[in-house]
């Protein structure tokens, strides 16, 4: 046998081997754009601690703050703030806001950050009855120690 040829398990080997890196190679670049895609949950005191970067999808939740709701003339731009009772983060919004969005309500927003400190919120989703509050805003109202609606939370 001449040193050049490759026997028959050294063979398999490398194709094990070349599978395992493609296979590798796909896998992690398949996890990098997942998470480039995921919108991650922020409270606003996460927010504000560890702001994100600008193009970097966020999902903000919390209270809407007492007071703080402006409407625009044209009906579709409004601004708001999200609280958590221990930090507040300025939301902009276009569009028509859902029916049961209202001030001292839980609400989850989908954004980004913009570089003036504002969220840009491209969607807005108010609970939906008198008992729900999304279980990320209760869990970030918790951690902020500012929850005062009892043990449970609300389903």
């Amino acid at each position: 046998m001449s040193p050049g040829r490759m026997t028959r398990k050294r063979r398999r080997l490398t194709i094990v081997f070349t599978a395992l890196v493609v296979f590798g190679a796909a896998t992690a670049l398949v996890l990098a754009a997942l998470d480039e895609n995921l919108d991650h949950f922020r409270s606003p005191s996460q927010l504000i601690a560890e702001p994100p970067a600008p193009d970097r999808g966020i999902r903000l939740g919390g209270l809407v703050e007492e007071g703080s709701v402006e409407r625009a003339a044209d009906g579709l731009s409004v601004t708001f703030r999200i609280t958590d009772l221990a930090e507040s983060v300025p939301v902009s919004y276009v569009g028509i806001l859902p029916d049961l969005f209202r001030e001292g309500q839980g609400v989850v927003t989908t954004g980004s950050m913009q570089g003036d400190g504002t969220f840009a919120a491209r969607e807005v989703l108010a609970k939906h009855d008198e008992n729900y509050m999304p279980r990320e805003v209760v869990d970030a109202l918790k951690a902020s120690g500012q929850w005062r609606h009892g043990e449970e939370i609300p389903q």
